[in-house]
This record gives C-alpha cells, structure tokens and sequence, in this order.
C-alpha cells in the first residue's frame, strides 16, 4: 500500500543526523506507516529473492530492506516507554502481536533460510569479517527462531510469538497503571518529616488538585524517599505501596498475565528443542549455557547474605537505640543504613544533594569526562525537534566531525514507565550512511518552575551508567545496522555502562562537577573520601537484593510445560517464596530489587532470563576498572583503546574476542569479589 507523503515516516527524515520529525509525528501515522512498512518490507524481499545476487551485494540488500518499517518502529516503540497514553496503547495492543507475527514470517521464510544455509556452509572467498559474522548469526537465527520446524510447529510458533507480543504489552500497561494508583498520597506535611523543602515542593506540585502531597514510586522495591523519611510509619507506608504493585487484585493486577506469560515462554523453548526458556536464552549469551550463569549468582550469594545479616544486625541496633521494638523491617533498612554512613563516615548523602546539580554533573562530570577519555565534545541543538519539552538535543562530535545526536529526557512524568534507559532512534551503519541519535532516559524528579534539579547519589551513579550505554552507541564504526552499538549479547551489554559508571566518582571528575549550586564551592574537605567509603558500605544489602531478582528471574524461566497450568494469582506468592528460600536468599528484611508483579525487567522488557548479566557483566568490568587503575586512569591513550577494542565494534565481533583483544587475556573475577566484599565466596 502507498503511505501518503503527509505521513511523516513515508520518506527518511531530511533533519540533521535523520532526527525523526517529532512536531509531525501523530499517534494515527503508527497505523498507516505500518501496514505500509510491513508490505514494503515484504516487496523489498519478495524482489531480493527473484535475483541471483552475489553473496556480498545480497547480504547488503538484506540489511538495507524494511527502512519505513524500521523507523515507525523506533519512534514507536521509544514513546510507548516515555509518553503513552491510551491511544498509544491501543495502536501498540492491535499491532504489537501483528509485527511480531511479521518479523517471524522474515525469520522463517523459506527462501532466507535456504540462502544462508548455502552461503554458511560454504562461504565465498573474499567476504570480510564483519560479513561472515552477519551470516553466522543469520544462520543461528534461522534456527534458534524455528526453522527447522514444520510447517504446524513453525504455525505454533507464530501464535506464541503473538500472544506473548499482546502479554507483555498488557504486563506494562498493567504495571504503569498500578504504579501511578499506588503513589502514597500524605496530607499533613509532619508525615514527611526528613524531606527538605525541595522535594517538599516537589511532592505538593505532584499532588496537583488532591492538594496535600504525592510521593510517587519507582520500579525497585527500595524508594529513594525511606532513606529521608523520619516517621517509621510513613516508611512502611510507602514500601508497601511499593511491593504491592500488581498483586493485590482489581483491573491492575499482574500475577495471571505473568503466569501466562512464563508458561508460554516454556512451551516455546520446549518447541524449539530446549529445556526451558533460560536454556534458549542463555544458550545465545557469553555465559553459553544456563549452570554457568546460575552457577555463577550461587556461588556469590552465601557471602552476599551472611554480609547482609552482619549489616542487619548494626542497624538493628540503631533501631531498637531509638525505642523501637521488635525485628528491622523493609523500611528500616535504607533509613538506619544512611544514618550508619553519617555517622560512621561522616558523610549525609542526602544533605550532598546541592553539590549535585544536573546540568554540572551532565556537562562537568559526564560530558567533561567523555571528552577527556574520547575527545568528544558536546554542542545543545535547539534547532532539532524533539519528542517532550523536557528534552535536550546534543551534537556530539570527535576530530574526524560530528559522531551523532544524544537526546537528554531527565525527569518523571506520568505517562513515563519507571526507571533509567537508553535507546535509539537512528543506529549508526556505514551501509545506510547513518549516524546514531541515541536518548538516555531517567526518572529524576522534576523541580519546581525555577528550582535546580539536585540529584541522589544514586541518580548521579545512574546517568554515568546510563551515558555508558551512550557511548557504546555513540562510538559504533560498523557496517550493517545490525550489529550497531549495544547489539551485543545481553550479559555483554551492561559491561560499557558499569564501566563508565566507575567514573562517576573518581577524584578527579567529582572534583570537577561536584560544586555547591549556589556557592560553587567544592565539596567539603574530607567528604569526597568519606563519599567513596560510604558507597562501599552496604555492599551485603545491594548483592542480596539484586542476586534475589536476578534468581527468581530464573526460577521463572526454568518451568518446564505444563508446570504452571491452573495457577492461580495467589500462587505466584508461594512459588516466589519457594525460589527465595531455595536459593538461599530468602531475607524478611531484604526483599528482591523486583518482586514478581513488578519485574518489568523480565515480563515486560527484554531481560527474560537474563537479568544475571548485570553481575556477569560486572566481572568484565571490574578487570577492566583494574585495568584502567594499572595504565593511568583517565588518559586519553586509554579511552582511545577501549574504544578502538570494543566500544566502536558493536556485535560486528566475538565479544569476548574483543574483550581479550583490549585486556589481553580473559577477565579475571577476583576484582569483582574484591569490589562487593566477597572475597570469600
């Protein structure tokens, strides 16, 4: 079908860098730009396979194929994460499943498959590396995505693939919802003792008409709020809102679309020829097959929670100093833990929040040390459209020219799912001639009208994070599309970002952007120190919370078929319960980073199973920090080789390989048992 030239994705964008027209773009363009993108699509390939190309001209046709489809689906997809609305949702319900059904139907397709085979079997001479790698992972694909089935398995396939597109849709729907109704709404401003006026202000401005104050949720379990928060009853308030989510029945719970969703994962992995779906998932990681993977997080957890115990039993203490009886609880810990770490370092990270401004720790700090590693610099477009007025266009640029475009969306909104991102709107290739346009999204609390926006810790932690992902995008240098940037294994993929979260607070870069917002004075004599020591503290607590999550993520994805048939929503408790306790993480007052109902990670997002690889990944990047420790630091000799080895190689390369190629050897794990205190695991 023809897509009229008034639709904004009916030609490639003309902006700098192909920005997509987002002062064009409308909910009802998505419709019409995919029934087109998926019959060009379906032309495009329908044309590629009446011709006898060459194995090279071939394998680039194939990669330049489905454009007007790829752009409607990256505008799409990114604003369903920060800007839904029902009416988003309801083109993403119709034609979510739909896509799905249409990407299998390209995988499957008889004529690829044969092609591939023919080609891997035999590849022609003359084919470089990146090229052989591309008909490598076409050919792992073909069978990982059913292939080889027949025609009624290939059929059954299909109809997985598209109820589980519909689930997950429903899954994020349902949280987002549930999410928004559960923000603890305080009428009299003593409940919030600890606030100071800042996120006072911003908490009556979230309340909005209801008067009194909002305190919106997160995605973890743990909210930034209870470390503040003086009154233990308004602690326990907020976490339990928090673990509620999606598990207290009415139109927003989730524990049947998680149910249905884990067992039709185990029916799909069983098609294929797998065990389970952690099997089908891990089998396509470095880690390579799933002991490995939860070897790994077991072997970790006994010195993570006798850690934990050792820190619950401190806190206990201040707990009970303060007259209360009885067992720490849930929302005890981040308050008597960030009362610890004053005392005992003599650092309120709370009270360090003036010393974080946003725009000093983007421009001063993460900005500032992209450039010194990379030799970027950074240039605000005001000239670009954008997808929210909270957005920030930036022209990043090296001495050979402009890289791309980062797009800078900090603060919360409603219509925004929780947590920290990026994505990308444009990947670079040199096939297509594209630069990146890479988005890094947060959750920081908006200021209010003329305030500066000062950040946690945390928050400061979470956009280097978050900026490493960035990079890895930014300095992409491959050929086709589909290795570009973080295209890499999904235990690969956080190795970047951790180590560019290392930077975060380094002497020499806090020196650089942690200055007092109004004075502009560096932080206190002492305080860097005591910073660093006092991010070290709790080191039991945050393994326990997050080897929790990342082992029931895999409770979850070893069902076998059949084992969820006829659960009930109340079942999803006692198998959690179960998975906790057998793994040896089962602490009162330590609950997973996600609980079940609010795992968006893994019911909703693409970390099914593999929600490990933070810790996997950590490995790589401890050796690496170790690395750096051992070559200088922050030199730019050093950034130019990361970047040369493994940053600009996207999946273009064996990962690993690329990982040996700029270490040396493979990494080593001691440093990672060294940085969480696990020495003795």
């Amino acid at each position: 079908m023809d897509l009229p030239e008034s639709n904004p994705f009916a030609a490639p964008s003309d902006l700098p860098f192909a920005v997509p027209p987002f002062d064009r773009i409308r909910t009802e363009h998505f419709a019409h730009a995919f029934a087109a993108g998926v019959q060009a699509h379906r032309d495009e390939l329908d044309a590629l396979f009446a011709r006898e190309l060459p194995a090279a001209e071939f394998l680039d046709a194939l990669e330049s194929s489905g454009r007007l489809l790829g752009r409607a689906e990256a505008v799409f997809f990114n604003l369903v994460g920060t800007d839904a609305d029902d009416d988003l949702r309801a083109v993403q319900a119709e034609w979510g499943p739909r896509l799905a059904a249409h990407h299998d139907a390209v995988r499957l397709d008889p004529r690829l498959v044969e092609r591939v085979r023919v080609l891997h079997e035999d590849p022609p001479a003359g084919l470089g590396e990146e090229q052989r790698r591309l008909l490598e992972r076409l050919h792992r694909d073909a069978a990982r995505s059913g292939a080889l089935l027949d025609e009624a398995g290939q059929s059954r396939l299909r109809e997985l693939n598209e109820e589980l597109s519909r689930l997950t849709t429903a899954f994020d729907v349902e949280l987002l919802a549930d999410t928004n109704d559960l923000a603890v709404h305080v009428t009299d401003a003593a409940e919030l003792d600890g606030l100071g006026p800042a996120e006072l202000a911003r908490a009556a401005a979230a309340a909005g008409d209801r008067g009194g104050y909002l305190l919106p949720l997160g995605l973890p379990s743990g909210q930034p709020v209870l470390e503040s928060l003086h009154r233990r009853e308004t602690r326990r308030r907020v976490h339990e809102a928090s673990v509620r989510r999606g598990g207290r029945g009415g139109p927003h719970d989730t524990r049947a679309t998680l149910l249905r969703i884990a067992g039709l994962r185990a029916q799909r992995a069983a098609l294929l020829g797998f065990a389970d779906h952690a099997s089908w998932v891990v089998a396509d990681e470095t880690a390579g097959d799933v002991e490995a993977a939860v070897g790994m997080l077991r072997r970790l957890a006994p010195a993570a929670v006798a850690n934990a115990r050792a820190e619950a039993a401190e806190l206990t203490e201040l707990l009970h100093a303060d007259g209360h009886d009885g067992p720490l609880e849930p929302w005890d810990w981040a308050y008597y833990a960030e009362r610890l770490r004053r005392e005992r370092y003599a650092v309120d990270t709370e009270a360090l929040r003036p010393w974080f401004e946003l725009e000093r720790v983007l421009v001063d700090g993460v900005f500032a040390t992209a450039t010194a590693l990379y030799g970027l610099t950074f240039t605000e477009r005001t000239d670009v459209p954008v997808f929210s007025a909270d957005v920030r266009a930036f022209e990043v640029a090296d001495a050979s020219g402009a890289l791309g475009l980062y797009l800078f969306d900090p603060y919360a909104r409603p219509s925004k799912r929780g947590g920290a991102w990026m994505s990308s709107f444009v990947e670079q290739s040199r096939l297509l001639g594209e630069r990146p346009v890479v988005v890094n999204c947060l959750n920081v609390a908006k200021p209010a009208a003329g305030d500066p926006a000062l950040l946690t810790v945390d928050e400061v932690e979470t956009l280097f994070h978050e900026f490493g992902h960035t990079l890895h995008g930014l300095l992409s240098d491959v050929h086709f599309p589909r290795f570009s940037g973080t295209s890499v294994p999904r235990d690969f993929v956080e190795f970047p970002s951790q180590v560019n979260e290392f930077w975060g607070f380094e002497p020499e870069v806090l020196a650089r952007y942690a200055r007092h917002v109004t004075t502009g004075e560096p932080l206190p004599e002492g305080a860097a120190e005591g910073l660093r020591a006092a991010r070290a503290y709790g080191q039991g607590f945050g393994t326990t919370e997050y080897l929790a999550a990342a082992l029931l993520d895999m409770a979850w994805h070893r069902v076998t078929p059949g084992a969820l048939d006829g659960a009930e929503p109340d079942d999803v408790g006692r198998f959690e319960a179960t998975a906790l306790a057998e793994a040896g993480v089962a602490l009162d007052a330590v609950p997973p980073r996600y609980r079940s109902t609010y795992f968006h990670h893994v019911f909703g997002g693409g970390y099914a199973a593999g929600y490990y690889s933070y810790v996997w990944s950590e490995v790589l990047d401890a050796d690496t920090v170790e690395w750096f420790a051992e070559n200088g630091g922050l030199r730019r000799e050093n950034g130019d080789r990361f970047r040369a080895t493994v940053l600009s190689r996207g999946g273009s390369v064996d990962p690993l390989a690329a990982y040996r190629e700029f270490r040396g050897r493979d990494a080593r794990i001691e440093p990672l048992l060294r940085r969480r205190q696990l020495a003795e695991a």
